[in-house]
């Protein structure tokens, strides 16, 4: 279990007290859905926003039940629900919130305050940043709500609202390291196709360098983390803010082993110098395929040979390098898939995890197949995950490629490593021969 706060339900929590509302955050991380349930159903009912994504979908819809018949109000928002607005409307919410949460909330818990000295609904069409259905029941989606302009104007996270040392003690029972979690800014620039930028939109905003210093100080003395990890999108995209954040850091004597995410064109020895100063161990790069076609295809804006410098620069720094990887792209092929295992098998990164691709509602990739998806359970029981590409591969299909790719991999470091027990060498080959056996075997197997 790998348990961190919750960063943007309590920026929400922090942003309302300081406005003068009564906020409270229910946890469920160490809790359960029926211990909700029966908090909704005990307490006077006001006002709840739930937080959802793809994979919590079925929950928040039977929560969002609950509380409707409980006599809660329900708002609700996160990466997911911009996208499926209506279908969270006729599932029980009141409100769906596009965007950052903070001011919208603001704005809809104040006309919940006057609401009965408002003219009927009018005043819900004049609320930037939300949907709602009118009093007939007709979808109505408001203009954006324009972002934050200062991030530094904004109140640090609520993290009092919750039992923070909880999560620290269980990453400590677990992982024999506590670790906590911060953010120095928000939103990617970047235009992957399959990402969804719901929330932030393509854009990037950092909070000054020296008060998230501030913050991650009061967190090593508030909660005597063993480590941390930064949950920027990309961390390292503005070279001159890292300078002044290590100086900082250094300034005040400041070191924390910490873990983070880049792109492998954000990363340059002079970078990866300061990264390893700061205590970095471990940093995440979206690699995605080892294929250029494909990458190109995926709008990535980087090169595979950047992407094994990148690792290989991480390495001479005793910086652990994490690898993501995505099989079932539209359009790939077996030589892609052959790349990607070159490419792996290559660069050797510490870690790698592979996904079969999967589109999300928003993103140019959904648009691209959308005629394609075979939706498998009704929408309220499954998530965007669960549905089939027609024409695409079967999951067996992908799990071969899956063994493949380790064995190769395995097989290259034990080469590198000089070692020559034959016998485990002869393993290995027989399993890499089964995969591509049975590469060959589920070719002809396709979704829907």
């Amino acid at each position: 279990m790998k348990p961190y706060a919750p960063l943007g339900i309590l920026y929400i929590c922090s942003h309302l007290r300081e406005q003068g509302f009564d906020v409270d955050v229910f946890d469920t991380t160490f809790s359960s859905r029926e211990t909700l349930f029966d908090h909704l159903r005990r307490e006077k009912p006001s006002v709840l926003g739930i937080y959802a994504n793809l994979m919590t979908r079925g929950n928040v819809i039977e929560i969002m039940r609950v509380a409707r018949e409980a006599g809660w109000r329900t708002i609700v928002g996160g990466p997911e629900p911009g996208a499926y607005a209506q279908e969270y409307l006729e599932s029980g919410a009141e409100f769906v919130v596009f965007g950052e949460g903070e001011s919208t909330m603001q704005e809809l818990l104040t006309a919940f305050r006057s609401e009965g000295s408002l003219c009927g609904e009018e005043w819900k069409s004049k609320v930037p940043g939300v949907a709602y259905l009118d009093e007939e029941g007709r979808f109505c989606q408001n203009p954006p709500r324009a972002q934050i302009p200062d991030l530094d104007a904004q109140p640090w996270p609520a993290r009092q609202a919750i039992d923070l040392h909880r999560y620290v003690e269980t990453w400590r029972t677990h992982h024999r390291q506590g670790s906590v979690n911060f953010i120095t800014a928000r939103g990617c620039p970047y235009k992957c196709r399959w990402c969804s930028h719901q929330v932030y939109g393509q854009t990037h905003r950092r909070r000054n360098p020296i008060k998230v210093v501030d913050e991650v100080e009061w967190l090593l003395q508030e909660y005597t983390p063993d480590m941390v990890w930064v949950s920027d999108d990309v961390f390292t995209i503005n070279y001159d803010w890292l300078r002044r954040y290590a100086a900082e850091m250094r300034l005040r004597n400041l070191h924390i082993p910490f873990e983070c995410i880049s792109r492998a064109d954000r990363l340059n020895e002079e970078m990866l110098d300061l990264l390893a100063e700061l205590g970095c161990f471990r940093i995440w790069i979206g690699s995605e395929s080892g294929s250029q076609r494909l990458l190109d295809s995926m709008d990535r804006g980087v090169k595979v040979e950047q992407v094994q410098r990148a690792i290989a620069m991480s390495r001479e720094r005793n910086i652990q390098s994490g690898m993501f990887l995505m099989w079932g792209y539209e359009g790939e092929e077996m030589e892609d898939i052959e790349a990607t295992v070159r490419h792996v098998s290559t660069s050797k990164p510490d870690i790698f995890f592979t996904t079969v691709s999967y589109p999300i509602k928003g993103t140019p990739y959904y648009k691209q197949i959308e005629n394609k998806l075979v939706q498998l359970k009704p929408w309220n029981e499954s998530s965007d995950r669960e549905i089939m590409i027609a024409g695409r591969h079967s999951r067996a299909y992908y799990a071969h490629a899956d063994r493949l790719l380790r064995d190769e991999v395995e097989l290259a470091r034990l080469r590198d490593a000089g070692n020559v027990d034959t016998l485990l060498l002869s393993k290995l080959a027989a399993s890499i021969q089964d995969s591509r056996n049975g590469l060959a075997a589920t070719s002809a197997e396709l979704e829907a």
